[in-house]
């Protein structure tokens, strides 16, 4: 004989999943304002007003601002995995999966700016100050989000490490984060346009930097760390 459920049991996993689905819509409208305008201007009222409820509510459900910055990024790094490993799977031999992959982050980055927002805000604060601000689940979604994109460049590496047509990084995994890290710095170069140079000693002028410029510096910079030193006879 079968022992029915308890009834709480039962209304237990009707709450929980009215609160996942609650969640989901404010990061789905946090993203669309984030989207439109931006990260930094952007304030919990203003996400509460589009979602249709109350601050207080918002709250119920994440610990502030920033753990809705992590999970909207969460969104935005699945989406990168799935391009960079689009674009490695379509190329033929390391060096190319390797330019294809930093090509695909550097046209993700450009067509979605919020997405470089929310990845600066967050590592513009101190990595203890993240530890006390996000809960255990949100450090963990945003863990895996990352690494799902990392792991893909950190892949690549090391093939080409196993080919020969990269030299051995001493930490590859140091090696992605550096590269990531760097290409958000770029994508916001990027996205300004502006290029600052000397037009004679102690006389700065502006000029101007597309974003295919950046797309093949970053992929040239990329290459060329991971190039084979030469050898010498």
């Amino acid at each position: 004989m079968v022992t029915p459920a308890p009834a709480n049991d039962g209304r237990r996993r009707a709450a929980a999943a009215r609160r996942k689905a609650r969640q989901a819509q404010i990061i789905a409208a946090t993203r669309q304002i984030f989207d439109a305008k931006g990260v930094r201007e952007v304030q919990i009222e203003e996400i509460a007003t589009a979602v249709g409820i109350n601050r207080a509510i918002v709250y119920r459900h994440f610990t502030g601002k920033e753990e809705i910055v992590a999970l909207t990024l969460v969104g935005y790094l699945d989406e990168l995995a799935a391009a960079m490993s689009t674009a490695a799977d379509a190329a033929d031999g390391p060096r190319a999966q390797l330019a294809a992959i930093v090509g695909a982050f550097v046209d993700y980055g450009v067509a979605h700016p919020a997405f470089v927002d929310c990845a600066q805000a967050l590592m513009n604060r101190p990595g203890s100050e993240l530890l006390d601000e996000l809960s255990e689940s949100a450090l963990f979604r945003l863990g895996r989000g990352i690494t799902s994109c990392l792991g893909i460049l950190s892949d690549a590496l090391a093939k080409g490490s196993e080919t020969g047509d990269f030299r051995n990084p001493e930490d590859p995994a140091l090696l992605a984060n550096m590269l990531y890290s760097s290409g958000l710095g770029a994508l916001q170069l990027a996205r300004l346009g502006i290029l600052v140079s000397e037009a004679a000693p102690g006389v700065p002028t502006v000029g101007q930097v597309s974003r295919e410029q950046v797309r093949r510096y970053l992929v040239s910079s990329a290459l060329a760390l991971v190039s084979p030193r030469p050898t010498h006879t």
